[in-house]
């Protein structure tokens, strides 16, 4: 039951080229964003696209691994969890993130191939 406690599991498309860095420490980062797509009727029947953005983060060797082999438009399933975070800008106005910090991910397609 522990792994329930904060899981993500997500499938959809890179929206950018992966950020990728080794930070002074020798941690290795990975950033992107991914974009899922869901679909309905609105009231008069028509079919609506609905696209929701999510920033994702990965650490260490899938960092290392996903700016490998993953790039912006392709298709991938990716697993981990919810982090929260928040920051004050030179206003003093508090700034609220959230993010997917990744720990499995599997590359589903090549960019504009359809996986399904």
């Amino acid at each position: 039951m522990n792994t329930l406690k904060n899981s993500v599991q997500l499938i959809g498309n890179l929206g950018k080229d992966i950020e990728y860095k080794e930070l002074a420490s020798g941690k290795k980062l990975a950033k992107f964003t991914l974009a899922t797509n869901d679909y309905y009727k609105n009231a008069s029947g028509e079919k609506v696209e609905e696209t929701q953005w999510h920033n994702i983060t990965a650490w260490g060797k899938i960092a290392e691994n996903m700016d490998q082999i993953l790039s912006k438009g392709e298709t991938v399933a990716l697993k981990g969890k919810l982090r929260y975070s928040q920051s004050e800008d030179k206003d003093g106005n508090k700034r609220y993130y959230t993010e997917v910090v990744a720990n499995e991910f599997f590359k589903i397609s090549k960019k504009n191939e359809s996986p399904f």
